[in-house]
């Protein structure tokens, strides 16, 4: 209750000072049009340049006192945006932690969806991921993330502040963790940020290289292309947990992904943005053969779990059903890369003449030759 007064109390001296702000603003305006009127006045006068001159030097000494007082009230401004960004970070936090103890503890769940809960991630990830991080005994606190952008919005960044995880985060954007290592988390916590574009020829010489070889607690991989190559090709690392984003429009009755292209892009690959990554039956073949145990989707159908086979037996026992879910956004881009909102099984229908790859026998087919890409119960989920 204290963070939420204090943040109310901020939002309200905040908005103040805008209007203090903006008072200021409009003063400047009316005092240069007023000078600029008595220029075009005083000019055409015999002496207009010297009365121009006195003008001037009178009005110095109150130009100068409006301009130190906007840059005070700019610096005053920073700095309060900053504590209102920090007081809605802790309150979010705070949250968080309640959540995470409200979740059942060794107890039966439905499925992984129900003990979802949103606080950095951008779905309900960051329940999930709490959630197996009480009951699998991972061999260390580690985790390597990588496509997390500026880590804003990302799987383990709660995992970080709330468990005080060590972790190591990549994204192709130099921006992007520049951003990161900019923030007071970065200091705060154990955190190594490296711009880096993944591919499956780099990825194991980088989780060496940052000091990430070896066990490891959790993998997450989001990269929206290459994941399914991306995971296949990591051997630095023994993870127990796996996070790996899956691509709902794909299906879930053939193990299909796009092609392996080192410089694959979402959307220079197709101008919907739905062409990209592996299918659920994908990743589950994978998992069988790298020593996984699927443990089902978050409700949303973006992201699927793992935990490995010797691991196991601390957290199925408590799931009553493994469950992947099929998805219903409708993020998919028009020619002109606007948002055309396509929906359901016309999803599929935008990209059926693109070509995947089936990993169970190595054919590779066009998405319009797959038979039945869904099944009777993703199809009566979507409809």
């Amino acid at each position: 209750m204290r963070i939420k007064s204090e943040l109310k109390a901020m939002v309200r001296e905040f908005w103040s000072l805008s209007n203090r702000t903006r008072r200021l603003d409009d003063t400047v305006l009316q005092l240069e049009e007023t000078i600029q009127r008595i220029d075009r006045t005083v000019g055409s006068l015999p002496d207009g340049a010297g009365l121009t001159a006195q003008m001037e030097q009178a009005l110095a000494p109150r130009l100068n006192e409006i301009a130190a007082q906007s840059a005070q009230a700019a610096g005053y401004g920073a700095m309060l945006h900053h504590h209102v960004l920090d007081a809605m970070e802790r309150s979010l936090l705070l949250s968080g932690r309640m959540a995470s103890r409200s979740l059942p503890r060794f107890q039966r769940i439905r499925n992984l969806a129900e003990v979802e809960f949103k606080v950095f991630s951008q779905w309900g990830e960051d329940g999930i991921i709490d959630w197996l991080a009480a009951h699998v005994p991972v061999p260390n606190t580690r985790f390597v993330e990588f496509g997390v952008e500026n880590f804003r919005e990302a799987n383990c960044r709660f995992l970080l502040m709330n468990r005080n995880w060590r972790g190591l985060v990549m994204d192709g954007s130099e921006d992007h963790m520049r951003a990161l290592r900019s923030e007071r988390l970065y200091w705060m916590h154990d955190l190594t940020a490296v711009p880096a574009f993944i591919t499956a020829e780099n990825i194991n010489d980088l989780l060496d290289g940052n000091g990430f070889g070896g066990p490891l607690g959790i993998l997450s991989v989001d990269i929206d292309g290459n994941d399914y190559w991306v995971w296949k090709a990591v051997t630095a690392v023994d993870p127990a947990i796996v996070i790996c984003e899956y691509n709902p429009i794909l299906g879930d009755t053939r193990p299909v992904v796009v092609p392996y292209d080192p410089s694959f892009t979402r959307f220079a690959a197709h101008h919907s943005g739905l062409y990209f990554g592996a299918s659920i039956a994908a990743l589950r073949h994978l998992a069988e053969q790298r020593g996984y145990e699927f443990l089902g989707t978050n409700s949303n159908g973006i992201n699927a779990f793992f935990v490995r086979h010797d691991l196991a037996h601390s957290v199925l026992p408590y799931l009553e059903e493994i469950k992947a879910f099929p998805s219903r956004h409708r993020d998919s881009r028009d020619a002109e890369g606007c948002l055309s909102y396509t929906a359901g099984v016309d999803r599929f229908a935008l990209i059926g003449d693109m070509p995947v790859v089936d990993v169970a026998t190595g054919e590779t087919l066009t998405l319009r030759k797959i038979g039945k890409p869904y099944s009777d119960a993703w199809l009566a989920e979507m409809t």
